[in-house]
């Protein structure tokens, strides 16, 4: 039994080197035995599939494997295929960065968010709700990390002066009514001080323990490890058990007060979580996946001009208000109960927990001071640059680009973003000559961001990421396994398109739940696209719902950065987020099939096959026969020897 323990042991540890090894000596035959460019190019897309679902590798290391594998294939050469890891969407996205950059180092997100929710109100209803809407803002233009990070620390903050408000009341009440004072509900900074040194929270990258342990129950488990290495006796060992099982829940009940409390700090925690992905989808540059799916769509289909910023914003705009209101309202209702008595009441004195709240959020924002000159030159860059990306051009009228009608299609919103991104790098930061505080350079000047600034907010793994999904999809489409998927899918032609559209948006928010989002879409969309031309429906009727749904990664805390970072605060359990998650998830996907079968379909025109989208004529069902590939021939070859 102990032999099989430690092989068990062994082969967990070495998990990632078993699957590396094993996924393509598994996968091997299917070139081998149909040897065709298809064959291999989809030897290719699964093995690359298996690795990014799995993260056996670094994501960005396996998305330089077509570039190996391709050429060796002969499906493309190193030349062709190295073009595609950098296309229209990084430039976008550096000067997207530019802008991220030069928001947080001035903290002008931050004086954003707290004046959002200083316009709400207190109550914790409504304080909830403007903390949604300020992190959705955010999210739109800085990444759902990013957001999520910045706003937390607030809602924390928040949270627990509320709970400390609550609990000073109840101490004057019981003094002044000449009963006993309870020292245990003053939460006084001393009191802070110690359970912050007692008490430690684990936390990791792709995983986040939950919980605290206080100090005294560290020094029990210490001491019960010395105990029973000089061999005590069991019963003594299930009392000390029992003792610190006893402490660990002793100090998450001196957490909160009540269970109201406790239910108060996991929706505020949920909230933002949800709320920081949810906001991403509204822009083309909100997330990574509407970047992906804009740069694939723009390549395969090179004549549509129906997707740019402009219309991508007027139509999930309304998809982020409606799924924020009724996630608000799923929260409410499953952790603090929906009154709307209580929250919707009018001309009654506030309580001590809202005075409470409304005080923290004040000092946060009094604490940033009167508004600087670099947030003022960043506010207003922000503004231009989302005034360049909506009158590009619109649609409605004709924009900017019309003043080069000898250019048409030169100018994409990569344009707009590298030239409003140079800016940071021009305007100084300081305009006197003080360059840095209590320093003065009269012969340089400090911009508003720095190359190493910028190179630390810049996500370079996405963007080699992306550049494998691009160069995945070069391969699929040269070899010819788009057509063949294609032709293999048109069946589902005789399905009503609603039904397609829904069970394409349920499999790739069930995936997304266990892989990345950027690899879950790059998979994915090489797929749906020869789909909808099998079956000759606009590819936008499928590709749009399913790229918002592979957003909605809510279930676990290792589904996206920001579930992990709420997790890590120690207030939520993973029963928590998957109950709540699963509602969002369900929410989500049915506002996404609302929004394309309503709104959506005079905005692109849905309903009619559109000429810039080939036209696929029935093939044969098996693969093409071609010539195999030299690497193909020399596994043959060698098999053929032993």
């Amino acid at each position: 039994m102990r032999i099989l323990s430690n092989l068990w042991m062994y082969l967990w540890m070495y998990r990632r080197l078993i699957l590396i090894v094993l996924t393509p000596l598994c996968l091997l035959p299917v070139p081998l035995v149909i040897q065709t460019k298809e064959a291999e190019c989809a030897f290719v897309l699964f093995v690359v599939a298996v690795f990014w679902l799995s993260e056996a590798l670094p994501l960005s290391v396996t998305a330089f494997m077509p570039a190996l594998m391709f050429p060796l294939f002969g499906i493309l050469s190193s030349k062709t295929i190295a073009s595609t890891y950098f296309k229209d969407f990084h430039l976008l996205l550096t000067g997207v960065i530019c802008l991220a950059t030069s928001i947080e180092k001035w903290n002008l997100h931050k004086r954003i968010a707290l004046r959002m929710v200083m316009l709400v109100g207190v109550n914790p209803a409504w304080l909830m709700l403007g903390f949604m809407f300020s992190a959705a803002f955010l999210s739109m233009w800085l990444s759902n990390t990013s957001t999520a990070a910045m706003v937390m620390p607030i809602v924390e903050a928040v949270a627990q002066q509320i709970i400390n408000a609550d609990a000073e009341v109840e101490a004057m009440q019981i003094s002044s009514s000449g009963g006993i004072n309870n020292e245990a509900l003053e939460l006084d900074e001393c009191s802070t001080e110690i359970d912050l040194n007692c008490e430690k929270t684990e936390k990791h990258i792709n995983g986040f323990t939950n919980g605290s342990v206080t100090k005294g129950s560290c020094e029990k488990e210490m001491y019960l490890e010395e105990e029973f290495s000089n061999g005590a006796c069991d019963l003594h060992k299930k009392e000390l058990e029992e003792d610190i099982q006893e402490d660990k829940l002793g100090s998450s009940e001196k957490r909160y007060r009540s269970k109201k409390d406790h239910m108060m700090c996991k929706a505020m925690c949920l909230c933002i979580a949800y709320s920081s992905t949810i906001g991403g989808l509204t822009t083309i540059t909100g997330t990574s996946t509407n970047l992906i799916f804009a740069e694939q769509f723009q390549t395969r289909y090179p004549e549509c001009t129906e997707i740019n910023f402009g219309t991508w914003f007027v139509l999930c705009i309304p998809i982020t208000v409606i799924l924020l209101i009724l996630s608000w309202f799923w929260l409410q209702w499953l952790f603090l109960g929906f009154s709307f008595q209580e929250m919707f009441k009018c001309g009654k004195q506030k309580t001590q927990r809202e005075i409470a709240s409304a005080k923290v959020i004040k000092d946060e924002y009094d604490r940033l001071g009167p508004i600087s000159y670099q947030e003022i030159v960043t506010l207003i860059i922000f503004v231009l640059m989302a005034l360049l990306w909506f009158t590009r051009d619109p649609g409605f009228f004709p924009g900017w680009a019309a003043l080069f009608p000898q250019y048409k299609g030169y100018a994409t919103d990569s344009t707009a973003a590298l030239l409003m991104g140079l800016i940071f790098f021009i305007i100084p930061a300081y305009p006197s000559k003080k360059a840095t505080a209590g320093k003065t350079n009269s012969f340089d000047y400090e911009p508003l961001i720095t190359w190493k600034e910028f190179q630390a907010c810049m996500p370079w793994d996405i963007a080699i990421l992306v550049g494998g999904g691009f160069a995945l999809a070069q391969g699929c489409e040269d070899s010819g396994l788009s057509l063949w998927i294609g032709s293999k899918m048109t069946p589902l032609g005789s399905l009503p398109i609603w039904i397609v559209v829904l069970i394409a948006c349920i499999i790739v928010t069930s995936v997304t739940e266990v892989a990345s989002n950027p690899a879950t879409i790059t998979i994915f969309l090489p797929i749906l696209a020869p789909l909808a031309e099998a079956i000759s429906v606009n590819p936008l009727y499928i590709l749009i719902p399913t790229t918002l749904c592979t957003s909605f990664a809510f279930l676990l805390p290792v589904a996206n950065p920001p579930n992990a970072i709420v997790y890590s605060y120690g207030h939520l359990q993973v029963m928590d987020m998957v109950k709540a998650g699963l509602g969002i998830n369900i929410l989500g996907v049915l506002v996404v099939m609302l929004a394309i079968s309503t709104w959506a379909i005079p905005m692109f025109n849905l309903q009619t096959y559109p000429s810039w989208a080939p036209i696929i004529t029935p093939t044969n069902s098996t693969f093409t026969t071609v010539q195999p590939s030299n690497i193909t021939e020399t596994v043959i070859a060698l098999l053929s020897q032993k």
